[in-house]
């Protein structure tokens, strides 16, 4: 059990807008049984030709890389390049029940999440399927901060970024229906001082509120997947199981222009089989394959740090120092308890988005347990359940920055990861001011029906794991709390970042026909959560 219980410590929380607009309600989203149209433009790519041409090929179908296609196709002719398969039909993947379990049965070679530890020992994890980490995550929706809109490093137009949000809303947001720890943590926020109370509301604003999730009233998930129902179906190909193994870059025939250029990439299937596809005039690569796979393949494919690259044996194309670089994660910490009544399981739907520097989010669940193989006083095996419940504060930002390196020139492999949590007193700073906050919810009276009563008539909560330490107003002790417990919300970006690996309109600098639409080109994380912000800059 208490191998079962570290494990759910770790994956817990995973990642991972108000108006009249948005199709919330279960009687607007019809429970769907039939397949999905995308998939008659889905194919295993051991199905595709040695060779093809199209306008854009698209690297990952992923949170950014299926909008991003759907809307290419309705002008130009589109491959999409997924390394992992098709999370329809399959009930962990499409269930909220499944979101453990899916993270936990992670593995190297096929599985859609694929785990990964970081330098700092903290396990990850990142989606490989179509719709991407969309597939795997939480589920929570969450439109950006207007901080981030003007730190990006990006030009907005802002009548198009309304517009693409809800392009996105339309099809796969829905409103939660809140129940018993949900409920009872939004209103300890509130008594906690965490206002004013914002409702149900897609965007972003201090104070807290219900965002909108991607599971829907039958707890199903949508992901950025249901998005290629937009596409226009004679222009687009998906092939899944397609392992991209570099981008092939040729002198360009520009006088004026960059001297290498995009022409294509080289793919295998799972068969081993190696395919061809060719960008036709004027059209280009774009990698949209995360903040790992995207600076891990420029690597791989020549475009890096000169004396790196060379140390790897891999032939430079173009000398690019910070492909890899400023790779960020908003480190995740909180505490989980057993509560005294039955909880029924929910994934985050409420945030307390605070003035301090740090987002407070909760989860519910029940767990099953095996009983032993021999038990003592049970004549049968029966399954045993246990019910937790987190509170968890993730920093804003956050300030510290790491790095990505290669571990091998297979591309199926995860490169090396450090994210330095916790290198800037600012980060530790907003942690102690959020795990301070989660210190507040504690105490509340609405988190009271959740504790246990103990020996000399009081109540106490029972947790799992570390607490809190007692002597809150200690900044010693809550920065080391901080350090101690440090996880992820699978919330990392950065790699490719604005200004040092792309310009202005997403082209790898010194580098034709070729961008990255993706997290990695972000310095700093859109909001509480970045799924909507990464699908909307896909539209």
């Amino acid at each position: 059990m208490a191998i079962c219980i570290r494990i759910f410590l770790q994956y817990l929380a995973f990642f991972t807008l108000s108006g009249t607009i948005f199709a919330f309600a279960s009687e607007q989203h019809p429970h769907q049984e039939s397949d999905p149209n995308y998939l008659k433009f889905v194919s295993n790519a051991s199905d595709f030709p040695s060779e093809d041409y199209y306008d854009y090929i698209i690297i990952g179908g992923g949170t950014a890389g299926c909008p991003l296609a759907a809307t290419l196709s309705h002008m130009f002719r589109v491959l999409v390049l997924e390394r992992g398969g098709i999370a329809y039909g399959k009930s962990n993947l499409m269930t909220q029940e499944g979101f453990l379990t899916t993270l936990m049965n992670s593995n190297a070679h096929d599985s859609p999440a694929q785990a990964f530890t970081s330098e700092d020992g903290v396990l990850n994890a990142r989606g490989r399927v179509l719709g991407g980490s969309s597939a795997i995550n939480a589920g929570f929706y969450s439109r950006a901060d207007e901080d981030f809109f003007k730190r990006s490093g990006l030009v907005w137009d802002r009548k198009t970024v309304n517009e693409s949000y809800e392009w996105v809303e339309r099809e796969i947001v829905f409103r939660p229906d809140l129940k018993t720890w949900q409920s009872a943590v939004r209103d300890a926020l509130l008594e906690a001082g965490v206002d004013p109370y914002n409702g149900f509301s897609l965007d972003h604003a201090l104070g807290t509120k219900i965002g909108g999730s991607t599971f829907d009233s039958y707890g199903r998930r949508h992901s950025a997947a249901d998005l290629l129902r937009y596409a226009r179906a004679r222009n687009i190909r998906v092939a899944v199981y397609a392992s991209v193994e570099r981008i092939l870059l040729a002198s360009s025939a520009a006088y004026a222009g960059p001297r290498q250029s995009a022409i294509g990439v080289v793919y295998r299937d799972q068969m081993g089989k190696y395919h061809h596809a060719i960008v036709r005039e004027h059209g280009e690569v774009i990698l949209a394959a995360g903040a790992i796979g995207s600076p891990q393949l420029l690597l791989l494919s020549g475009i890096g740090p000169r004396p790196y690259l060379s140390s790897w044996g891999i032939p430079v194309v173009h000398h690019l120092p910070y492909v890899g670089q400023f790779l960020y994660d908003n480190p995740r910490n909180g505490i989980t308890i057993v509560p005294s009544i039955p909880l029924e399981h929910s994934l985050i739907q409420v945030v307390g988005i605070t003035d301090s520097g740090a987002y407070i989010e909760a989860a519910s669940n029940v767990i099953p347990f095996a009983s032993p193989a021999y038990p003592v006083f049970i004549r049968t095996p029966s399954p045993l359940y246990l019910t937790v419940a987190t509170l968890i504060e993730k920093i804003s930002g956050p300030v510290s920055s790491g790095f990505l390196r290669l571990a091998s020139t297979d591309v199926k492999l995860n490169p090396i990861v450090r994210f330095n949590y916790f290198n800037s007193p600012i980060d530790v700073e907003r942690c102690v001011n959020g795990t301070r906050k989660i210190g507040d919810l504690l105490r509340s009276r609405a988190l009271n029906d959740f504790k246990f009563r103990n020996w000399f008539g009081g109540r106490d909560f029972r947790f799992v794991g570390p607490a809190l330490p007692i002597d809150q107003s200690n900044y010693v002790e809550m920065a080391d709390f901080c350090r101690r417990t440090v996880s992820t919300l699978w919330h990392y970006h950065g790699g490719c970042v604005v200004g040092k690996v792309v310009d202005r309109d997403l082209r790898v600098i010194g580098i034709g026909s070729l961008r990255v639409v993706d997290g990695s080109v972000f310095a700093v994380s859109p909001g509480t959560n970045p799924q909507a912000t990464l699908m909307m800059l896909g539209r």
